[in-house]
């Protein structure tokens, strides 16, 4: 039979008669003829809850109960669903990850998906079974110990499975009808997209847009899975969405395809470091070992031999970053004068495969920025995006003239 995997975030699942709602749309699936593996999320608020006991209990927890204990909101949602299913007469049972068992490293809390056997799902299929609902989120470690995927692990584990059993497509059921060009709580003029590219998708997703999780975009772009982000409050389900697809599938699209933002950004500068060769591997690697995101990097021009350097993280990796850069300099392996930090700074980026063949983009955007008394900290670039460091307090009107300048409210 041919298969789907639909995926129901928290809030697609987030109370009875949610799932009720959710199971109809399975109903109806199984009703063409498909065979149907159902990811659910933890009903919304519920892994927040989990975590909040975990803290209360051990502030320094053991990384492996705190899988056991927030991984168990997602099976209450598969037990739920599977028994709603029943009522309606469709044959399903729930799995939890290690029946499956779906196969992660050993990295609690962070686990990645290392293998998904077909065999046991599968057979079940061939005893009559029409839907499998797994669990989301959690997996098995080489231990035998529940582990979890990380903030927003659904999205990944519905891709792994779409993957895992060839299926025809995996549908993202979310509180969102689609991939906007730029958050439409910020811009009015918003467009919701029919269809996006896989690396698109990559880069906005990774610049902050949050309707899916960057692991998941890349399991799908790997493996060429067809993705589908569509609302589970909206009952035309044939037409509606947005279609996650490779680049070959878009006849055409717009030179940008989307505005994306992260408000919560911080500008880091080591003033007056000595100049010379293996100092951004001295610097950034200790970075790396204190687990500090660094996206932008800029370095000055050299003046006697010292120079500056400047990189950009999230604002909660800011005092990591700083005890970082303080022990290296303790320990000898850096010399600067000062570390300074601008928590005050949001990312605006401007994303789209059509950048590759088209000149000027970067003209624009920053032309728009400047008519609108927008000043410019960091500037990066990749083949398909532009992203700058602003003032936060300019974010919403940098989207608002970058949505205006590149039209993208219009169709292409």
């Amino acid at each position: 039979m041919p298969l789907l995997v639909m995926k129901f975030g928290g809030t697609s699942v987030g109370s009875l008669d949610r799932i009720k709602r959710a199971a109809k749309r399975v109903g109806v699936e199984v009703a063409k003829g498909y065979d149907v593996i159902v990811i659910v999320s933890a009903m919304s608020g519920k892994t927040n809850e989990l975590v909040g006991w975990v803290s209360e209990t051990s502030p320094l927890f053991d990384a492996r109960e705190y899988d056991a204990v927030v991984s168990s909101g997602e099976n209450v949602t598969a037990g739920l669903m599977a028994l709603t299913l029943q009522e309606m007469n469709v044959p399903a049972r729930s799995w939890q990850g290690w029946q499956v068992p779906l196969k992660t490293t050993s990295a609690h809390s962070a686990a990645r998906i290392e293998e998904i056997p077909t065999d046991n799902i599968n057979a079940k299929f061939g005893e009559g079974m029409k839907v499998a609902v797994v669990a989301g989120f959690q997996g098995i470690s080489p231990e035998g110990r529940i582990t979890t995927l990380g903030r927003g692990g659904s999205d990944t584990t519905a891709v792994a499975f779409a993957a895992a059993f060839d299926a025809e497509r995996c549908d993202i059921y979310t509180d969102v009808d689609g991939v906007y060009t730029t958050d439409p709580r910020i811009s009015d003029k918003a467009r919701k997209l029919d269809k996006i590219a896989f690396e698109e998708m990559l880069e906005l997703a990774s610049l902050g847009a949050k309707v899916l999780q960057t692991r998941s975009v890349e399991l799908a772009m790997r493996f060429n899975v067809k993705l589908r982000v569509l609302s589970s409050f909206d009952e035309q389900t044939d037409t509606s969405g947005t279609l996650v697809c490779d680049e070959e599938e878009i006849v055409e699209s717009n030179v940008v395809s989307g505005v994306a933002y992260s408000r919560d950004e911080a500008k880091m500068t080591l003033l007056s470091v000595a100049d010379r060769p293996g100092i951004a591997a001295a610097i950034f690697g200790p970075l790396a070992e204190a687990g500090v995101n660094v996206d932008m990097i800029v370095q000055n021009i050299s003046e006697d031999g010292r120079t500056d350097m400047t990189f950009s993280c999230p604002v909660d990796q800011v005092a990591r970053a700083q005890n970082a850069m303080q022990a290296a300099k303790d320990a000898g392996e850096i010399n600067y004068h000062d570390l300074d930090a601008d928590t005050d700074v949001a990312k605006v980026s401007v994303v789209g495969i059509g950048m590759r063949s088209h000149a000027g983009v970067a003209a624009k955007m920053f032309k728009s920025l400047q008519d609108e008394g927008v000043n410019i900290k960091v500037i990066a670039t990749s083949e398909i995006k532009i992203s700058v460091l602003i003032d936060r307090k300019y974010m919403e009107l940098a989207v608002q003239a970058l949505h205006d300048a590149f039209e993208l409210e219009k169709a292409a």
